[in-house]
């Protein structure tokens, strides 16, 4: 017997906010029942489903477990623009002068997340 990754559950202040961010990074939807002010918000994308969920607690330490994207249509550099303009911000910047590494950057709450190479870049 097996199980399967129902949900990744992010815990957030504003989980439709922050969910609405999701959406537009992931190219998702928000479920249709999601509306500002409710205790939770889930995200539906081709390769993964988000669901957030309000806490009172503000985030004190690093995230144990955190996103790694891999653009799909446009390189690294792009997609790290891309997420700037919608909201995030650099964390950390791992690019090498070879063209490997990655990119960390905070979604809007703080939550870190990375942003690798592309497919094509990866294959040369």
């Amino acid at each position: 017997m097996t199980s399967v990754i129902r949900h990744v559950t992010l815990d957030c202040a504003d989980p439709y906010t922050l969910a609405g961010f999701w959406a537009e990074v992931l190219g998702g939807t928000l479920a249709d029942d999601d509306n500002p002010g409710d205790p939770e918000a889930t995200v539906a994308s081709a390769a993964v489903q988000l669901l957030f969920v309000r806490v009172d607690d503000a985030r004190k330490v690093k995230n144990r477990v955190h996103l790694d994207l891999q653009p799909q249509d446009v390189t690294r550099e792009e997609e790290v623009e891309r997420l700037l303009a919608l909201g995030a911000t650099l964390h950390e910047d791992h690019r090498r002068a070879d063209g490997r590494g990655w990119v960390t950057l905070l979604d809007p709450e703080g939550n870190e997340f990375c942003v690798e190479r592309s497919a094509a870049e990866r294959a040369g």
